[in-house]
């Protein structure tokens, strides 16, 4: 991030700005990076945005010190999303859920159910959780039981 032309270049490439602070997002449209600190991004998007990805970071990192890795099938996407999403995702969570300290365009390397995910909050009410693909299942599970388990206190308002 300390390298201001490597950034722009990136840019310029991405069409939109990589984050510099930890644990937030930048993002144009469907296109997202995800900073994963101290110096990786997890960048996402639409599948046909594949080919000019490859091609804007390789053109991006000319005469720079990088790697780019294609994770593109080590992690599954789930999306919770709803008015009690975070209450539902803070009975696994040890991190702070609070919209003041993790608001939208915010992301965390964490534990879900004891399973690593990343966490990515999308707007008010939306969550993308990223989980290896081997444990999508559970994680899967692990998020219907929990809102079977809560939906007592989901529908007498509490």
């Amino acid at each position: 991030p300390e390298d201001a032309g490597l950034m722009q270049r990136l840019a310029a490439g991405l069409g939109f700005r990589l984050p510099v602070e930890p644990n937030t997002v930048g993002s144009h449209g469907e296109r997202r990076a995800l900073w994963l600190p101290p110096d990786e991004w997890l960048i996402v998007g639409p599948d046909d945005w594949r080919d000019v990805l490859d091609r804007a970071l390789r053109g991006g990192l000319t005469d720079a010190f990088g790697s780019i890795v294609d994770v593109s099938a080590n992690r599954t996407v789930l999306e919770v999303a709803g008015p009690k999403a975070r209450w539902l995702l803070a009975h696994g969570l040890s991190i702070d859920l609070d919209p003041r300290s993790f608001g939208s365009e915010r992301c965390a390397q964490t534990l879900l159910a004891k399973a690593q995910i990343i966490i990515e909050h999308r707007e008010d009410s939306a969550f993308h959780v990223y989980v290896r693909t081997s444990f999508a299942s559970y994680v899967a599970d692990w998020l219907l039981d929990a809102a079977r388990g809560l939906e007592p206190a989901f529908t007498s308002g509490q």
